[in-house]
């Protein structure tokens, strides 16, 4: 029985079949082994090796592989259940931005939370950030926290169940607030969207150098600052909620170079110049 983290050395050998016998009864089912077989080939073009970049729990018990080629322009993303069997594979080309990726924020930004949070969002291909495919949050993170593979306790249609729902909401950096809003219901039940007010309760702080930070998704009526007010690192501006376009309580957390959100281009965040974030990494 093949290893999770050996799937993308057995494709790169071109032992297919191993792959194939391990995938679900229904992908068998709807790909014959020949079409699998010319899928990966075709795939393994110019292919020299593939990085293992994230891992991502289930509360099922499966997990979410995902690895990237050296190149950055080919990723494969697999989901393996509890036996291993093989519930999803996708080969995918990637589009890279290497013009923007290797600029940061001159700012140095802190984490605008307390304690340890999971990146469920974040990185710079959109196999482990969907933003990154949108220039204006190319660049996101989304928060939230794990507690033994969940984000929440008991009903998960509820925002209290959350562990995210009500933490502080801190400033990550010093800045000016330049917009904001605080009267967004939060969605109820959890896994509604307000399409037509996506940022729903919001923060965005002017810190200098064209640099804005965007703070989204607050609690309805829990931020603490108003426009014009002046924030040093680690003030509190409010509690993370579930408004505007959210799935769950969690913090949308990206910088851009305008106040503006749908005219701005995101920029990758310097974190202290210590580190980058991915999606499945635990942070505090």
């Amino acid at each position: 029985m093949m290893k999770p983290k050996d799937l993308s050395d057995v494709l790169l050998s071109g032992n297919f079949e191993k792959v194939y016998k391990q995938m679900s009864e229904y992908f068998q089912n709807e790909v014959s082994l020949k079409q699998f077989q010319e899928l990966c080939e075709e795939f393994n073009k110019d292919i020299t090796k593939f990085i293992l970049q994230s891992e991502l729990p289930y509360d099922n018990g499966a997990k979410q592989y995902v690895w990237i080629d050296d190149s950055g322009t080919k990723g494969i993303i697999a989901v393996f259940d509890v036996d291993y069997v093989i519930q999803a594979l996708q080969l995918i080309p990637l589009a890279v931005h290497h013009e923007t990726d290797e600029i940061f924020t001159k700012t140095n930004l802190h984490l605008p939370f307390r304690d340890e949070w999971f990146v469920f969002w974040g990185g710079t291909n959109k196999l482990v950030n969907y933003h990154y495919e949108f220039e204006n949050q190319r660049y996101a993170y989304d928060f939230v926290i794990m507690n033994e593979n969940r984000s929440y306790k008991s009903d998960p249609t509820l925002n209290e169940s959350y562990f995210a729902f009500g933490k502080e909401y801190l400033a990550p950096a010093d800045g000016v607030v330049v917009s904001m809003e605080n009267n967004v219901e939060d969605n109820q039940p959890v896994g509604t969207f307000n399409e037509e007010q996506p940022l729903g309760n919001y923060v965005i702080l002017d810190h200098g150098n064209e640099e804005f930070s965007y703070l989204v998704h607050f609690k309805h009526q829990s931020i603490v600052v108003k426009q014009g007010d002046k924030v040093k690192q680690g003030d509190l501006l409010g509690l993370v909620g579930n408004s505007g376009n959210s799935s769950e309580p969690h913090i949308h957390f990206h910088v851009a170079d305008s106040p503006n959100p749908m005219n701005s281009k995101s920029i990758r965040i310097n974190f202290n110049g210590k580190r980058d974030l991915i999606q499945g990494n635990f942070v505090k």
